[in-house]
C-alpha cells in the first residue's frame, strides 16, 4: 500500500469515526505502529488532523478532505458516470464545468474524444468555462479547447475560484451546457454543496446555462449539503451510478429530471 493510499485510507476513517488510535489503525491497514504514528504526524503537519495521546481526531468541526485525497474515492463508478456525462456534449458547444472529482474526470473525458478535434478554420472544438484550476490546468494544454477560467479566490480543498470576481465573470458569459460536481443531490431539496461560497458560483453558472447537468455517483443521491444551488427543477438531467436505488431514481423522474445510469 503506497502512502498516499494510506494516507487517503486514515482519513476516511477518521471521517467516519471522529477518532482514531494507532493500534488499531495500524492492524487495520496491515502496517506497524511506527509507520501509523509517523502518519498521523505528518498529516498534522498538514492540518489534516489533530495529534491526541494515542491517536488522532478531525481538525475542526467541520471536516471535507482536500481534493488530492478524493480521487480514488468510487473511482469506477465516477470514470463511468464522466464518460456517460461528457457523450452529452456535442461539439462547438461552450460547457461549463464546477470543481470535484467527478467534473475532473469529465474534463479528461472530453479530452480523450477523438471526435472533438479543432475545426479547418481553427476553431475550437468546444470551448470550456471553469472556475476549477485543476481543471483549466489539464485542458489549457489541449489546442482544440479553448478553455475560459473565471478569477476568484482559490480554495484550497477543492481548487475553485470563488467570490465576486468569479461571480463577475460568469455573468457576462452565456453557456450550452453546465455540468455540476455536487456535494448532494436530493428531488425535493435540489443540488447542494458544503460551502455557501462555491453554492453562489455554481448558482450562477446554472443561470447563465441552457441546460444543467449534475454528475455525481448514488451516494450523494437523495442527500442534501449545507448550501443550496438550485432547485430540481432547474437539472435536466442526472448522470449516476448503477447502485442509484430505485425509488430515488423514480422521485427525480417525477421531478421532471432525466436519469442517466452509467
Amino acid at each position: 500500500m503506497s502512502r498516499e493510499v494510506r494516507w487517503q485510507t486514515l482519513l476516511d476513517l477518521l471521517v467516519q469515526h471522529g477518532r482514531l488510535e494507532v493500534e488499531p489503525a495500524a492492524e487495520t491497514l496491515g502496517v506497524s505502529a511506527a509507520t501509523i504514528r509517523r502518519d498521523f504526524d505528518e498529516l498534522a503537519q498538514q492540518q489534516l488532523l489533530v495529534r491526541t495521546r494515542g491517536g488522532a481526531v478531525l481538525h475542526g468541526v467541520s471536516y471535507e478532505l482536500p481534493l488530492r485525497y478524493r480521487t480514488t474515492r468510487r473511482a469506477p463508478e465516477k470514470r463511468r458516470i464522466s464518460e456517460a456525462a461528457a457523450a452529452l456534449i456535442a461539439p462547438g458547444e461552450v460547457v461549463g464545468l464546477t470543481g470535484g472529482t467527478t467534473t475532473t474526470e469529465v474534463a479528461r473525458a472530453l479530452a480523450g474524444r477523438a471526435d472533438l478535434s479543432a475545426g479547418a478554420s481553427g476553431s475550437p472544438a468546444l470551448t470550456v468555462v471553469t472556475n476549477a484550476l485543476n481543471i483549466a490546468g489539464e485542458l489549457v494544454i489541449r489546442p482544440q479547447f479553448k478553455t475560459v477560467l473565471t478569477g476568484g479566490v482559490a480554495r484550497p480543498q477543492s481548487y475553485e475560484l470563488t467570490g465576486p470576481l468569479a461571480q463577475g465573470v460568469l455573468g457576462q458569459l452565456s453557456v450550452d451546457t453546465a455540468i455540476l460536481g455536487v456535494d448532494g443531490f436530493d428531488a425535493l431539496d435540489g443540488a447542494t454543496t458544503r460551502h455557501e461560497d462555491e453554492a453562489a458560483v455554481n448558482r450562477l453558472l446554472c443561470e447563465r446555462s441552457r441546460r444543467v447537468v449534475i454528475a455525481a455517483d448514488s451516494s450523494k443521491l437523495g442527500v442534501r449539503a449545507f448550501a443550496r444551488i438550485v432547485g430540481t427543477d432547474a437539472v435536466d438531467v442526472l448522470v449516476t451510478d448503477t447502485g442509484l436505488a430505485p425509488a430515488v431514481a423514480e422521485a427525480f423522474e417525477a421531478a421532471g429530471v432525466e436519469v442517466i445510469r452509467a
